[in-house]
């Protein structure tokens, strides 16, 4: 305890000293070094390099979905952080105002383009691992929703997403999407590749008035 007091007694000493007067009466705080007060000076970091030091997330980029989807959509947010070499991409897809068709396989949306966003080295990594969640009950179109990955950039509503040029099934349902259920990805999407979603099953109709999927990635930092 006592040296802790003597510590205290020199910092008040030196605080002391560096107090001054002016003419009026009103004190005045002269300068303390940052020797005195045992601070390091000249810190030159750039927030990057603190991050890094810290291994704190960084933001690294965003997606966008077409012209058609972004408009349609109920929500659509993504958000990409790097931790590390790590890369995390979430997606949050809420389905309301999209269409589904009576046609398994084929993509969700409406008149035009819509793919739900491309897939870089740049914003995502390469991916390793993926999936989609489900956090609200898909009602009104289709509840078998699959997830396709695809070279072309103008997949349609209500085309065949396996018939896309590179297509690839990234997420097969087999069934019902319903809350909690965590279905992985079995093939990886390619860098550049855009994502679709499709009718895993045929015979459903109709526009979307409820549905929240959310779908996870990860990628090495290239």
């Amino acid at each position: 305890m006592g040296f802790f007091r003597r510590k205290d007694i020199k910092c008040e000493n030196l605080i002391a000293e560096n107090i001054k007067t002016h003419a009026g009466g009103a004190p005045a705080v002269g300068a303390i070094t940052a020797a005195e007060m045992g601070v390091l000076d000249g810190i030159t970091a750039t927030a990057a390099e603190i991050n890094a030091a810290a291994d704190q997330s960084a933001v690294v980029g965003t997606m966008a979905a077409s012209t058609v989807m972004a408009a349609l959509l109920g929500a659509y947010n993504v958000t990409t952080f790097r931790t590390g070499n790590i890369i995390k991409t979430t997606m949050y897809i809420d389905l309301t105002g999209a269409k589904s068709t009576t046609t398994e396989l084929a993509v969700i949306g409406n008149t035009g383009a819509c793919h739900i966003g491309q897939v870089t080295t740049a914003v995502n990594g390469v991916i390793f691992a993926g999936q989609v969640s489900c956090a609200e009950v898909p009602t009104t179109g289709a509840d078998d929703i699959d997830l396709y990955s695809s070279t072309a950039a103008t997949g349609a509503y209500d085309a065949d997403a396996s018939g896309l040029a590179g297509a690839a099934a990234i997420m097969t349902s087999g069934g019902a999407h319903a809350i909690g259920t965590v279905k992985p990805f079995t093939i990886l999407p390619a860098a550049n590749a855009y994502l679709y979603l499709a009718n895993g099953e045929a015979g459903t109709v109709g526009t979307y008035d409820a549905g929240i999927l959310i779908i996870e990635m990860w990628g090495l930092a290239a």
